[in-house]
C-alpha cells in the first residue's frame, strides 16, 4: 500500500517521540523540555501532537 504524506508525517513523528523517550529513559534527557521548555504552552503542543500521530499510526496499522 502506498504512503500518503499524512502516513509519512505520523511515522516522522511518531519515531521522534519514540527516540525522545529514549532519551529520557537513558539518560533523563527530554529534548521537547529542553527545546521548547521556556514556553510551556509550545511543549505541550508538541506533546499533543506526537500523541495524535500515534493514535494515527494504530489506524495505519488495522487498516493495512
Amino acid at each position: 500500500m502506498e504512503k500518503n504524506p499524512v502516513d509519512l508525517l505520523a511515522m516522522v513523528l511518531v519515531i521522534i517521540g519514540g527516540l525522545n523517550w529514549g532519551l529520557v529513559g537513558a539518560l533523563e534527557l527530554d529534548l521537547v523540555q529542553l527545546l521548547f521548555g521556556s514556553i510551556p504552552i509550545l511543549a505541550k503542543v508538541v506533546y499533543v501532537v506526537v500523541g495524535l500521530a500515534a493514535l494515527y499510526m494504530i489506524y495505519y496499522v488495522v487498516r493495512e
